[in-house]
């Protein structure tokens, strides 16, 4: 089924239905489907359910990569059970996807009872409504989004308690994938309010990524065919799972270490320079701080 030349629906193996881009060649959520992995990636793993319940506060949660919204949508649908304040912030570069998914909501199905938020999210940039006992304020910032977080603007934003990081991936949309990315990403954070991140990957590439950028960083949950993504926070307290010191000799025996300097796609090994900077990250304080490329 295809509304438009951008994106079709297709039916997954065990029968839900996700968006395909045909520019970037991917499917949204492509093995158990949308509500599914939002779920086990998101929600279960970063535990938003009993972390919004014991927060005081305002939660916050920043989606990078609205899409359809279907992480979105599995988050508020979880955390609008308990009663509190929500303050969502969705980042895309674009809005098709989310306005084909509102043209194709009957098919889908887990835009149900959203679809008037989600016209005046694109409207309006911005969406207040109460559901019971919990107030949800939802803003969108559409743009480029490694441009963005280099501004005064970006650092205005509410800080984070949660990131639900779900780019294309680094070989169709590398300039997402940068370390310097997710260096700026780091410094928006609030030292003092723990902050966990999860993405579907868990390549070595990124995890180096997030490690040089200051994030303690962990193996995720399987979900689907993947039997890890990776889990990032500014605080150990938040990783059930963190990278042990025996990832390290694996980090640097892989072709694909390296990360991405600028916003072209490729791989490399460790350089010198950067494995002695993973070697001085407090995750790994204990291992042997002058071993050298050649010891391991």
């Amino acid at each position: 089924m295809q509304a438009n030349a951008g994106y079709k629906i297709v039916r997954l193996k065990n029968g839900a239905q996700s968006v395909h881009s045909l520019a970037h060649l991917e499917t949204f959520h492509p093995v158990i489907g949308p509500v599914a992995e939002a779920e086990a990636l998101y929600v279960n793993q970063l535990r938003l359910a009993e972390r919004f319940e014991n927060c005081r506060g305002e939660f916050v949660v920043w989606d990078v990569g609205l899409g359809a919204a279907a992480n979105a949508l599995t988050v508020l649908r979880t955390l609008c059970r308990v009663p509190g304040s929500i303050r969502l912030v969705s980042f895309d570069a674009t809005l098709e996807p989310l306005q084909f998914a509102l043209e194709w909501a009957a098919e889908l199905g887990y835009l149900d009872g959203y679809t008037n938020q989600l016209r005046a999210l694109i409207s309006d940039k911005r969406v207040r409504w109460v559901a019971g006992q919990t107030t949800v304020d939802w803003q969108l910032c559409l743009g480029d989004f490694p441009a963005l977080l280099r501004t005064a603007a970006a650092r205005s934003l509410p800080k984070p308690h949660a990131i639900l990081f779900d780019a294309y991936s680094p070989a169709r949309n590398p300039a997402m994938w940068t370390q310097p990315l997710f260096s700026d990403l780091f410094k928006l954070l609030a030292p003092e309010r723990p902050c966990a991140l999860a993405t579907y990957s868990r390549s070595t590439m990124l995890r180096v990524s997030l490690l040089l950028a200051g994030f303690f960083v962990g193996s995720g949950h399987a979900t689907g065919e993947k039997e890890q993504t990776t889990i990032a926070a500014n605080t150990l307290d938040l990783i059930s799972e963190p990278l042990p010191h025996a990832w390290l000799r694996r980090a640097r025996k892989s072709t694909g270490s390296e990360p991405l300097w600028e916003p072209i796609y490729r791989q490399a090994q460790l350089t010198p320079t950067t494995w002695d900077r993973l070697q001085q990250h407090p995750q790994f304080r204990d291992f042997a701080p002058n071993a050298s490329l050649n010891s391991i």
